[in-house]
């Protein structure tokens, strides 16, 4: 996995999506031969409600721990669940042409199943040229870039979050919580690589103290 990628995975996880990374796209050509069309980068899907809970041992629940530590970069709106479809870049965040095309995005929406196929044509149109949009069911459902820097122009239409508002998330959460975190051992790349960093004293204090 792409370094940029596992950072971008690990901070919309501990914000309460589920991700998948990588995601293929096979498209079948006019000749009835199939092509990998794309591979978008995370395809993340959030409920409304979602918190990440530290349970307290025993049947009772009023000792129970819930974190939600949401980053308002990611500009989430209150009762409304949300998926990303989102491409995760080393410099500039822009979508790659692939990712932004009906039929990629066609098979992102049905492959989740956060809208019926027959309803995807439509979402598919009005995210090409609005950067988000909403299902029958309620669920928002954006573009996404992420990267060093903002693309020049903003011509694309998505939500954009720079890898420094990442990182520095991922550090606030891990110093914030470390108490906790330090005696899980980290199977996700990039909290175990944030969590390195922690243990080996090199976490930024600007960022952990912003």
């Amino acid at each position: 996995m792409d370094n940029a990628v596992a950072l971008v995975q690990a901070y919309l996880r501990i914000n309460g999506y589920f991700t998948v990374t990588e995601f293929p796209v096979i498209e079948a050509g006019r000749s009835g031969q199939h092509r990998t069309a794309t591979d978008i980068d995370v395809l993340a899907f959030r409920f409304q409600n979602a918190a990440r809970l530290v349970p307290h041992h025993g049947r009772s629940s009023s000792r129970d721990v819930a974190v939600t530590d949401i980053d308002p970069a990611l500009g989430l709106l209150d009762g409304e669940a949300d998926m990303l479809v989102g491409e995760v870049k080393e410099g500039k965040a822009v979508l790659n042409r692939g990712a932004t095309q009906p039929a990629v995005l066609r098979a992102a929406l049905t492959r989740f199943g956060c809208c019926d196929h027959s309803h995807a044509e439509r979402l598919a149109t009005e995210l090409t040229k609005y950067g988000a949009t909403k299902t029958e069911h309620g669920h928002r459902i954006r573009l996404a870039a992420f990267g060093s820097t903002r693309g020049e122009g903003g011509a694309q239409a998505c939500h954009v979050v720079l890898l420094s508002q990442v990182i520095d998330h991922l550090e606030r959460y891990i110093e914030r919580h470390w108490n906790t975190l330090r005696l899980a051992e980290f199977k996700e790349p990039g909290l175990a690589f944030m969590g390195v960093l922690k243990k080996a004293g090199l976490v930024t204090q600007s960022r952990s103290h912003h």
